[in-house]
């Protein structure tokens, strides 16, 4: 690798699914929302419990606790067969322990069925978020496939799909998962393959791990619903490094760094480099001077060290993956692409067609939201589709708001250029674009995923009812700020929300989450009540 000198310049450049029903059940100790399908709890708040021994480890009273409440879960034997602890996290601020969970089958991950758990300094449990699975019977746990088959088969049905796939961003895997689908519970390989050309995309494929067909596939690639982003003509400086005259889009003095490639002309040996140490695609922007005269390219490599500072400063993380992992973006992908994405490695900007977008790059509050799709990846983990998938769009619009706090539009700067005051969506009136802003206007199709970019406009109305006030639908808000509001959707996306969060459970994470900080009966607490009221979510 290069020993390369960090130097701060000047850079000029042109700027750059249907919710669930449920039952409640309320009692003086415990408040309980049970899942309609499974009849299982959503969640459950213990509003008081006596504290554990204290000779028993944080681990032996969370497997306590889940124990005691088989009957709600609704299993039979141990609950260390159950689920299996995927994460634990310190809140040094409240004292409290946080589990992440899966559950399991015979050892084998339930696909989407995850949990998390918070537990108080004492080792008393506070709550519990997810979604348990109660029917799973006779499934076989031993695969007549291989891994490298399952693999195989994944690329040969997206290469049928897509074209010839010349390079692979990172080494794809199969993971052993139970898959329910139609009533079905498969034992089936998931394979993720991350591709920048000839399309991009974030590909899942679940391959039988019996017969090695496919089961299910789709493309997850986190978008921003046809986004692109513009060059606004405005100066930006930023850190970039330099070797023997030589200037390289390259930062080091940021987590494990933070590079910005070109998706054209690759040479192959860098290539095989780089993808084997951080899993992108392109070639290195290189300039003889300290000035660098690709204006998406200067916007993606600003705007993404803009990000990063956001959420190092705000919330004290270390880039997506809370350890410092180096942030790749590439732009010119595809020829006139409207989009700008995430796709599972890295961000991936398209140069746009000049009338519905300008090149995705350039958009502060875009960038924002494809790198929080990241941290969405690393924290909660919420599946593309339906509520849980609505909820990772927002949640990506939310922070792309708070790091570009000069409005609450989401792509204004680059989108349709040629019409003033435009913008791909809007927190504050999603009516603009026709999205919903209220829970009994939802979209109930099945088309984009059930409608994550269109059903997230009611979160995101939400969310800025929270911050700024108002009245909506009869139902007054007191704003709190954003400096609460993105505290609280933060705590809520790192330590409550799991996989199969919807909106309730959305709601009752957000109000935990301020609890957390500002105390039970806090005005915050009560804001976050009345906004979620306001949209219609119970």
């Amino acid at each position: 690798m290069r020993n390369l000198a960090k130097t701060s310049l000047l850079l000029a450049g042109l700027c750059t699914a249907a919710q669930m029903v449920f039952v409640t059940q309320a009692s003086a100790d415990q408040s309980i929302k049970y899942d309609n399908a499974y009849q299982t709890p959503s969640y459950i708040i213990e509003k008081s419990s006596p504290k554990q021994a204290q000779n028993t480890t944080q681990k032996e009273s969370l497997f306590s606790y889940l124990n005691k409440h088989q009957t709600h879960f609704k299993l039979k034997g141990d609950a260390n067969s159950h689920f299996r602890i995927s994460k634990t996290i310190k809140d040094p601020k409240t004292k409290q322990t946080f589990f992440k969970l899966t559950e399991v089958y015979k050892g084998i991950p339930i696909y989407g069925f995850e949990q998390a758990v918070a537990m108080k300094e004492n080792k008393q449990v506070k709550s519990f978020f997810g979604k348990v699975h109660p029917q799973i019977k006779n499934v076989s746990v031993t695969p007549s496939i291989s891994e490298e088959k399952a693999i195989h088969t994944a690329r040969r049905e997206l290469e049928a799909s897509i074209g010839k796939i010349e390079y692979i961003d990172g080494e794809p895997k199969g993971e052993l998962y139970i898959y329910p689908h139609d009533g079905a519970y498969d034992l089936a390989y998931l394979v993720r393959i991350s591709t920048s050309e000839p399309e991009p995309g974030y590909w899942h494929y679940f391959i039988d791990a019996k017969n090695g067909k496919v089961i299910e596939s789709f493309n997850a690639i986190h978008e921003a619903a046809g986004t692109g982003i513009g060059v606004s003509g405005d100066e930006k400086s930023f850190e970039v490094t330099e070797q023997n005259g030589r200037f390289y889009l390259a930062d080091e003095t940021r987590g494990k760094g933070i590079n910005t490639f070109d998706a054209e002309n690759l040479n192959e040996t860098l290539f095989t480099l780089l993808s084997q140490l951080i899993g992108y695609t392109g070639k290195e922007i290189v300039s003889g001077t300290s000035v660098f005269k690709e204006p998406a390219a200067v916007d993606a490599h600003a705007n993404a060290q803009a990000v990063y500072d956001y959420y190092s400063k705000t919330f004290s993380r270390d880039s997506f993956d809370q350890n410092g992992a180096r942030i790749t973006s590439t732009v010119h992908v595809g020829k006139q692409w409207n989009n700008a994405a995430w796709n599972g490695v890295q961000m991936v900007y398209g140069d746009g067609d000049g009338s519905t977008f300008k090149p995705l790059s350039g958009s502060l509050d875009i960038v924002a939201h494809e790198i929080t799709h990241a941290v969405t990846q690393y924290s909660a983990g919420l599946l593309y589709q339906g509520e849980p998938g609505a909820l990772n769009e927002s949640i990506s619009d939310i922070m792309g708001a708070m790091a570009d706090r000069d409005d609450w539009e989401i792509g204004e700067d680059v989108y349709t250029p040629d019409i003033a005051g435009d913008s791909l969506r809007s927190l504050e009136d999603p009516s603009k674009q026709g999205n919903p802003d209220h829970y009994s206007n939802r979209y109930t199709g099945t088309e984009d995923y059930g409608g994550v970019h269109i059903n997230s406009s009611i979160h995101n109305k939400a969310a800025y009812l929270l911050a700024e006030g108002g009245v909506h639908h009869d139902v007054q808000v007191e704003g709190i700020g954003r400096e609460a509001c993105e505290q609280i959707y933060y705590r809520a996306l790192t330590y409550y929300v799991t996989a199969s969060t919807d909106f309730s459970m959305m709601k009752q994470a957000a109000i935990e989450a301020a609890n957390d900080l500002y105390g039970e009966g806090s005005k915050q607490s009560a804001s976050v009540e009345k906004a979620y009221k306001a949209v219609g979510i119970q």
